[in-house]
């Protein structure tokens, strides 16, 4: 797996990292979210503390993780329930 050196800016602060190169165009979409979601905020609060600004980034991106692992959950759940009707029918129409 062969790695590259990249520098993602965020919030006028750059940071070096090694990521693999199948990786580099989602770490750099992220720094970009990231940035957006900051820009967002500033624009819309008027909160200038760049500490403040990540805060509500970081808050912000774990209520979107959460609320898409509670739709995988439920999803993984419809599906296993599905499954579970398609073998019943299967053993009801099943020839004795």
């Amino acid at each position: 797996m062969e790695e590259l050196s990249v520098k993602i800016r965020i919030c006028d602060r750059e940071y070096p990292m090694k990521v693999c190169i199948e990786e580099e165009a989602c770490i750099r979409a992220a720094g970009k979210l990231i940035n957006d979601k900051v820009k967002t905020y500033k624009e819309k609060f008027g909160i200038d503390d760049k500490q403040d600004l990540l805060a509500m980034v970081a808050f912000d991106c774990l209520v979107d993780t959460l609320k898409s692992n509670d739709t995988e959950s439920r999803e993984e759940k419809i599906i296993e329930q599905v499954n579970n009707l398609t073998q019943l029918v299967a053993q009801v129409l099943e020839p004795h």
